[in-house]
């Protein structure tokens, strides 16, 4: 809707340009108008006035009196439905023979009358904030774990496997199974791990989700001694810990998965000592350049790299023809990012971050 002054002054500009030699049609493009718009404002001599604002606009015909807004305020306020809500009101006065209005116009009444809070004694979802964003920039910066299941023989039996995964090199540098989920468990897990990984500086992240042995107190008091600080997902959100679930899904979708459920703890436990052995030696990551775990957490990811991109540019040069562009990238990764705040930035590239 354009104003009356901006409707003087656009007829103006165009005068001003029809004066100077300039074609109708052009001059009026140049404003954003059609030349019939510009023929209509102009219409017997003067600025044609835009009468939608004055406009007389019938109310609907379907719309509430204010006595029936009223009344069905009064009705959720009566004792009897003051706790319920409306898609409960509703049917109870259908079945007594009455109807005022929809549940969503109810909602909309309740809403406009300030009263569009929760009923009774239930309280409204909490909103968790994401948790904190970390980034490693090397190994035994930034763990996450987390507890799966390993079918037993026994039906509705499982056993607990719990691993120890660091998120820079994708290492799995700590792991143990058990009969069941217990935070003392996990606290000797970690305290062994920060033994076999030298940690002794505090300042580690350890990342969790919220499961009772994640947040039992033995296991957070053992990080507290060890200078451990603890981080943990936001409840029912899996993908505030990501690389621990990825973990998982690559555990028991390998090829080596048995078939059939672990006769023992000791199967199971066999199983997953040669599962890491493969995974931490042989496995090459799709996120790591496609190197292992130990070569990126031992630091030598860099010069193997280094050697696959001087391959590539030697094969280039044999053939020079099979090659439209520049070779593979193989630098290696840079930061690695739990739960990031922020999307990769151009400055740097290397670097890998998972959402939550």
């Amino acid at each position: 809707m354009i104003s009356t002054p901006d409707r003087r002054r656009a007829l103006e500009l165009v005068e001003e340009a029809l004066a100077q030699g300039a074609r109708q049609e052009k001059a009026c493009e140049l404003l954003g108008i059609s030349a019939r718009t510009y023929q209509r404002w102009t219409r017997e001599g003067g600025i044609e006035p835009d009468g939608r604002p004055e406009a007389s606009r019938p109310a609907p015909a379907n719309r509430l009196s204010e006595a029936e807004r009223a009344h069905i305020v009064a009705v959720c306020n009566r004792p009897e439905s003051a706790s319920l809500p409306p898609c409960q009101i509703v049917p109870a006065l259908a079945d007594r023979g009455e109807y005022l209005a929809s549940e969503s116009t109810f909602y909309r009444v309740l809403r406009e009358a300030g009263q569009a809070n929760r009923r009774g004694r239930a309280q409204p979802p909490r909103r968790h904030a994401k948790p904190k964003s970390y980034c490693a920039t090397g190994p035994n910066q930034v763990w996450s774990w987390d507890i799966t299941y390993l079918a037993s023989a026994i039906r509705g039996v499982f056993y607990r496997l719990y691993l120890v995964l660091d998120i820079y090199s994708r290492k799995i540098v700590g792991w143990e199974v058990h009969e069941r989920e217990s935070a003392a468990h996990a606290a000797d897990l970690v305290r062994k791990t920060c033994l076999a990984e030298d940690v002794t500086r505090p300042g580690l992240i350890l990342h969790a989700d919220n499961g009772s042995p994640m947040k039992g107190a033995t296991l957070l008091a053992t990080l507290q001694q060890l200078g451990v600080v603890a981080s943990f997902s936001r409840p029912a959100v899996s993908n505030d810990n990501p690389y621990s679930e990825r973990l998982f899904r690559t555990l028991k979708y390998t090829p080596a998965w048995p078939q059939e459920p672990f006769e023992n703890l000791d199967a199971a436990r066999q199983w997953v000592h040669e599962f890491v052995s493969w995974y931490n030696g042989s496995h090459r990551h799709s996120s790591l350049k496609f190197v292992t775990p130990n070569e990126r957490h031992e630091g030598r990811d860099k010069a193997i790299l280094a050697r696959r991109e001087a391959v590539y540019e030697a094969a280039r040069k044999r053939h020079p023809e099979r090659w439209s562009g520049a070779t593979r990238n193989w630098k290696p990764i840079g930061q690695v990012w739990l739960n990031p705040d922020q999307p990769v930035s151009p400055e740097n590239p290397q670097s890998e971050r998972l959402a939550a």
